[in-house]
């Protein structure tokens, strides 16, 4: 599946598996009250895609039928990073308020509040197994958040130039690394990322 979002707030999800000529079939056209969308995520499953929207609103809606499930008031800031944790029973969602909200998707209960960056929040994605959270964002810092303790691991930091994106890498052997990409064009490596 690709998922994307418009000015107007709506969702679009197609179908690309299995499609011939590189096209792509539009199963779904989801209304999203008409707030900006400005992140969007699909569970690793397909089952459910996730946006985060200008007025601090999230939306989660089940694929098949197209129903939203959950509308999450989240904060009254842009949401700019929503992520599904791998086995998708978690949703992670950040932006300018600075702070990391963990929700449980069957309910749609906020159940975790991750603070600790000082300006907005821009990128989230979870480690293979789901045990940790990567978040980077513009007061330079790339952090590492273990779920089970819900709490702060290690920071890495360059310098203060923004952070835009973080990503783990697959993972080989017993390490974990990631790469960030700054403002100033540059993609760091990180290695031992957890600080384990």
């Amino acid at each position: 599946y690709l998922a994307g979002t418009t000015l107007d707030g709506r969702i679009k999800v197609w179908h690309v598996v299995g499609q011939q000529d590189n096209k792509a079939t539009l199963i779904r056209d989801l209304e999203t009250k008409g707030s900006f969308g400005m992140c969007i995520d699909l569970s690793a499953d397909g089952r459910l895609t996730v946006s985060g929207h200008a007025n601090g609103n999230i939306y989660i809606f089940l694929n098949e039928t197209g129903r939203m499930i959950h509308s999450l008031a989240g904060t009254a800031s842009p949401v700019r990073a929503v992520s599904f944790s791998p086995g998708g029973k978690l949703l992670a969602a950040a932006g300018d308020s600075r702070v990391i909200q963990l929700y449980e998707t069957s309910a749609g209960e906020q159940v975790a509040t991750l603070t600790g960056h000082t300006s907005w929040i821009t990128s989230l994605d979870w480690s293979h197994t789901g045990e940790f959270l990567l978040s980077s964002a513009l007061d330079g810092k790339v952090k590492v958040w273990s779920i089970e303790r819900r709490a702060c691991v290690a920071t890495h930091s360059e310098s203060d130039v923004a952070i835009w994106s973080a990503k783990w890498l697959p993972k080989v052997g017993g390490t974990e690394k990631f790469v960030a990409a700054s403002a100033k064009g540059n993609i760091t490596l990180y290695r031992e990322a957890t600080g384990g």
